[in-house]
């Protein structure tokens, strides 16, 4: 099944023209006479208010739609599709493009709908159904070491997001140490001092660097120490990621959870330290009576994550808890589709949004790619932070097609910057297809020598011209799978809307059977053109072998002589080689060959070639007459019997016959003439006369006298009224019906008559073939004749 594909306006254009006109393409462009559909919408899906349907019906090849009651809108991006409708209850096959209408823009390429952006390919992030572009979530592991002292020391307490250690033992002994993950990006929260005495949210100060990624609250000092604690429980916010650990001394500690319940008298009852964790579901903080070590982690506000809780049981316990958490990756990238081909790469235009607090916490750098006609792709630059920046430095002629990438982090936040548009301003290429509907002329089945008449329409359905003349290339492959290529003189440099006829005549004699005939407008891609599928034509043809032999035909001075006829020294020989096929003319002289034996002592066999006697006239073509002729004038001195020798053949190599032309004959250089006879005898209507002439030339006289048995001559017959005469036996066109000179009905009876010859003034001897009877019919030069009627 053929299919329908959209070629203008060009996937992912910008179109500035408020009345467009849509061209598709067939693959197949030879699938006849079928009926195609076009629809036109706001949404890929073609289920808006707004959709319009359009129908055409014809042959295949360039199909145009031209949309009416269409009002385009500004910024607005429009999906069309195009489809072969198919025959029967078989399923439409749609294809589909995009453009967006930008009434003050220039051309070039464009994605800034939520259809168009699927078409990119994106690398840690997603593009959401909800139209919002997300970074990917990631499976990650925080590990929480932990244990007293000093049966452990520093470096066996630490926190791990995955294989980095974010965070290492503590200040302080006997304190709670908080540490706080951002949901998204598991990034820790920072500590800093904000007073010689304090750190932030009233923790204690941190040590040994500007920054640190935990809060310390000392658990064994003062009711007001641990209500700190109690305060940054509450002060973080929901969906947070908390873990609690306790870094203790063994034997520096008697402050354990008895003594924090006591400080309900001045919180308030079921205020304390430990009700606030076991609130926060930290049910193993029951055990904390003596010194031991524990941890606590778990996500504020959720009621779906589960918490993970560790109590060591004895003070020389090591805790080392692995939790598994759903983050989000920070970075990300998507990569456009690769736009183009362009005669010119001219800018690049980026627009998007952040819902950040801090909108620099969004980062997006855009990659530049040449892509080759190859497809080989090139990095070639970063454009950062510019949102509208150059492409003049690309080469169009190196790389027709460009592709975009955009490098997206956010560390804070770990929400995507928000692409609006990615748009590229650019001179559009050509397109033009193959259009047997303006124009196809093919037949796929001829007689063999029949030229195959082949024309094609190719149309320019952009509306931007070709640069130059437009190359076209033929390959023939013929039944053994050969192929035989022709290039078509170019022409036409075709501006928009125009349209080139290919054609060309093919000499079918060298593709006999079955054939493949290949045609490919712009081969190569001489020219850049926007699609290339629909330059190609393929078509199949079928010559018939030809298998008719042509006929040979030979007559010595204008007579089918019989073998071993009398011939004159001097004949005018004529040989035709016609053939049937009207389509191969007949016009090559080595199709004839001509041979004659002679009758000497070695029966010399002499070959006859182009000249003065041997002159070859080709056939005129043309209709039937497909006929080749050679006039032979030869002059034979010897007297004997000589052998004709002729082969012919036709252009296509059909022999004349399976066997040559043979025939012998006599040449005798002596003039004379034989007896007359006349047949029939006796005879009713009429009677021909039957003789032999021998020598080179017919006498310039013959006369026939008839006479009665008395010798009266009633009527006398010239050679005029013979008819033609040659050299050999005769039988005259001449038959007398019995009458006299005056047309008078003659008696029933016996008649005389007797031949009077002239050559140069003589007489012609008598000529008697070896075995001639004829003497008995004769007295001293007469001949007798009956009529009866």
């Amino acid at each position: 099944e053929d299919e329908l594909r959209p070629v203008f306006p060009y996937d992912y254009s910008i179109q500035n023209k408020s009345n467009i006109t849509y061209w598709a393409s067939t693959a197949n462009p030879l699938s006849g006479i079928r009926s195609y559909v076009m629809e036109l919408d706001t949404t890929a899906n073609f289920n808006s208010a707004f959709k319009k349907i359009y129908n055409q019906t014809g042959v295949a090849g360039a199909i145009q739609f031209t949309p009416i009651n269409v009002t385009y809108v500004d910024s607005t991006v429009y999906y069309w599709r195009v489809a072969i409708v198919p025959i029967g209850s078989n399923t439409i096959i749609y294809n589909n493009a995009s453009f967006v209408y930008l009434p003050n823009s220039g051309p070039g390429f464009n994605q800034s709908h939520y259809f168009q952006h699927l078409k990119s390919k994106y690398t840690n992030i997603t593009l959401d159904t909800d139209r919002k572009f997300k970074f990917n979530t990631n499976q990650s592991v925080i590990t929480i070491r932990t244990g007293l002292f000093p049966h452990f020391d520093f470096d066996k307490i630490n926190v791990n997001v995955g294989l980095f250690t974010a965070e290492s033992y503590g200040c302080r002994y006997n304190s709670l140490q908080f540490y706080v993950f951002d949901p998204a990006t598991l990034q820790l929260w920072d500590n800093r001092n904000v007073s010689a005495t304090n750190g932030l949210y009233g923790s204690e100060t941190i040590c040994n660097a500007p920054t640190r990624k935990f809060f310390e609250y000392r658990y064994n000092t003062t009711t007001a120490a641990r209500k700190a604690a109690m305060d940054f429980i509450d002060l973080v916010p929901s969906g947070m990621y908390i873990g609690i650990t306790n870094l203790g001394w063994e034997t520096a500690n008697n402050t354990f959870i008895d003594t924090w319940k006591n400080d309900q008298a001045t919180l308030g009852t079921g205020n304390s330290l430990y009700h606030k964790l076991k609130s926060i579901g930290f049910n193993a903080i029951d055990s904390f009576t003596i010194n031991l070590p524990f941890m606590y982690f778990y996500k504020k506000g959720s009621t779906t994550f589960t918490p993970v809780s560790a109590m060591g049981a004895a003070a020389n316990s090591y805790i080392e808890q692995r939790i598994n958490v759903t983050s989000s990756f920070v970075e990300g990238t998507i990569e456009s589709p690769v736009y183009g081909p362009a005669k010119e790469w001219t800018s690049l235009h980026w627009r998007g949004t952040t819902t950040d607090p801090a909108p620099q916490a969004d980062v997006v750098k855009v990659q530049v790619f040449g892509v080759a006609k190859t497809g080989a792709k090139t990095f070639l630059a970063t454009m950062a932070p510019a949102q509208d920046t150059s492409l003049g430095f690309i080469d169009p002629g190196v790389y027709p097609f460009v592709q975009f990438k955009m490098l997206i982090s956010d560390t804070l936040y770990a929400t995507p910057n928000q692409l609006k548009y990615l748009r590229v301003n650019a001179s559009y290429v050509p397109e033009g297809a193959i259009a047997p509907n303006i124009l196809y002329n093919f037949t796929d089945t001829i007689e063999g020598g029949q030229n195959i008449d082949f024309s094609v329409a190719f149309k320019n359905v952009s509306t931007v011209a070709f640069d130059s003349l437009i190359k076209t290339r033929i390959i023939i492959t013929d039944r053994n799978n050969v192929a035989r290529t022709v290039n078509i003189t170019p022409r036409k440099a075709l501006v928009a809307g125009d349209t080139l006829i290919v054609s060309y005549s093919i000499p079918s004699q060298d593709f006999t059977g079955n054939n493949t005939l290949f045609v490919e407008v712009n081969p190569d891609n001489h020219q850049p053109e926007q699609y290339h599928f629909n330059n190609i034509l393929f078509k199949n043809f079928f010559v018939n072998d030809d298998k008719f032999n042509p006929l040979l035909d030979v007559t010595f001075d204008a007579v089918h002589i019989l073998n071993r006829d009398i011939v004159s020294a001097r004949p005018t020989i004529i040989i035709k080689l016609k053939d049937e096929n009207k389509f191969v003319t007949l016009k090559d002289t080595s199709l004839l060959k001509v041979q004659v034996r002679f009758p000497d002592s070695a029966n010399t066999l002499r070959t006859y070639y182009f000249n003065d006697i041997l002159r070859f006239t080709p056939a005129s073509g043309g209709g039937n007459n497909n006929t080749a002729t050679i006039e032979f004038t030869p002059t034979f001195t010897l007297e004997g019997e000589y052998e004709l020798l002729v082969t012919g053949k036709d252009a296509n190599g059909n022999r004349a016959g399976d066997l040559d032309y043979k025939i012998a004959f006599n040449v005798i250089s002596k003039p004379m003439i034989s007896n007359f006879l006349n047949y029939p005898n006796p005879f009713t209507t009429s009677t021909a006369f039957v003789f032999t002439i021998t020598g080179a030339e017919v006498p310039q006289n013959i006369r026939i006298q008839i006479l009665t048995v008395t010798g009266k001559i009633v009527r006398e017959i010239t050679k005029d009224e013979l008819g033609p005469l040659h050299i050999g036996r005769n039988i005259t066109e001449f038959k007398w019906d019995g009458t006299d000179a005056f047309g008078q009905k003659l008696a029933n009876g016996v008649y005389l008559y007797r031949v009077l010859t002239n050559l140069n003034g003589a007489s012609l001897e008598k000529y008697s073939a070896p075995g001639d009877e004829t003497n008995k019919f004769f007295n001293k030069g007469y001949g007798k004749m009956y009529l009866m009627r």
